[in-house]
């Protein structure tokens, strides 16, 4: 293998021609990192930099595939091996004088890299991949995710068979192993604090949370998210908790209780009886004085059970 390369200034090459710093794409600079080959683009417009290797296009042409008829890849490219050994390599070179493939046994070979063992895995960039606002961005149809820092930010992303890296700049900021197309590969940790269970939609971080607030209240959300599709009622256990910051961890655990006991199961019901429920005074309010409680709607006064005192007239 060649040790320098002088190609043209061909897009999936060269990113951005330059007689002085050409700027070498993203992708061949992998390839040729991996290998350790020089890369030297010839100049825009000097044809003089590489005219010996021009000048054999034609012949090329003419020799080998000119009227050339191939079942498949493979076919040319055995048909190529053996054109270029038995062929053009056994030649008297026109310039050299020499045969292409001796010359090459003599001189060249030794003054070239060692072939490669294996195949060159071929990486797939994004140089302006976006992060949406779930902390995701998207390469070959998967979701990687990213942390807070870098969301509705631009990112690179490299991805080969077994890995994916996203840069930021030129700084590595998270790396995953490759999913399929349609997966996801998410880190909790890229989520701000107690944000992930929400993110994640994680119906066991919801139930657990429920039970931190009270034993009945985590049965309550147990039984809201108890059903086939838990994800449709997560909505009424994420009103559930905030009902407890709302009225109180105590009021809704003691309203929870009340209502599993008459198997009643609607977050609605719950936060009308919190709302129309009276308010237990403090101590202080009362100031260890006994309140005489409001009558009940329909109560009698006294006067009416009075026993009225009879006269003789009456008595006649």
């Amino acid at each position: 293998m060649a040790k320098t390369i002088v190609p043209d200034n061909m897009k999936a090459i060269i990113k951005k021609p330059d007689a002085l710093n050409p700027t070498i794409g993203v992708a061949f600079l992998d390839y040729v990192q991996a290998r350790g080959i020089f890369v030297d683009p010839a100049r825009v417009r000097s044809p003089k930099d590489k005219p010996r290797v021009e000048n054999q296009v034609p012949y090329v042409r003419e020799s080998w595939c000119d009227g050339e008829t191939f079942t498949g890849l493979d076919d040319a490219q055995r048909s190529a091996e053996q054109w270029s050994r038995d062929i053009a390599g056994m030649r008297v070179h026109g310039t050299t004088r020499r045969v292409p493939r001796e010359a090459f046994e003599e001189t060249e070979k030794s003054a070239m890299l060692a072939p490669p063992t294996e195949l060159f895995d071929v990486p797939l960039w994004a140089e302006h991949a976006k992060v949406h606002p779930d902390h995701h961005v998207e390469i070959a149809r998967s979701l990687y995710s990213v942390p807070t820092l870098y969301r509705n930010k631009e990112v690179r992303v490299r991805a080969d068979k077994t890995t994916v890296k996203i840069y930021f700049g030129t700084d590595l900021i998270k790396l995953h192993p490759r999913r399929p197309p349609g997966g996801r590969s998410t880190d909790t940790n890229d989520y701000p604090v107690g944000k992930a269970a929400y993110a994640l939609r994680s119906v066991d971080g919801l139930i657990a949370k429920a039970k931190d607030k009270g034993t009945h209240v985590g049965v309550y959300a147990e039984r809201l998210l108890g059903g086939p599709l838990p994800w449709t009622r997560m909505r009424q256990a994420y009103a559930l908790l905030r009902l407890c910051e709302k009225f109180g961890d105590g009021r809704v655990e003691a309203v929870c209780q009340s209502a599993l006991a008459f198997d009643v199961v609607d977050v609605v019901r719950i936060a009308r009886m919190l709302k129309t429920a009276a308010k237990p005074a403090s101590p202080g309010q009362r100031d260890g004085k006994v309140v005489q409680l409001p009558l009940p709607r329909f109560a009698r006064p006294e006067q009416h059970f009075e026993t009225r005192p009879t006269t003789k007239k009456e008595g006649l």
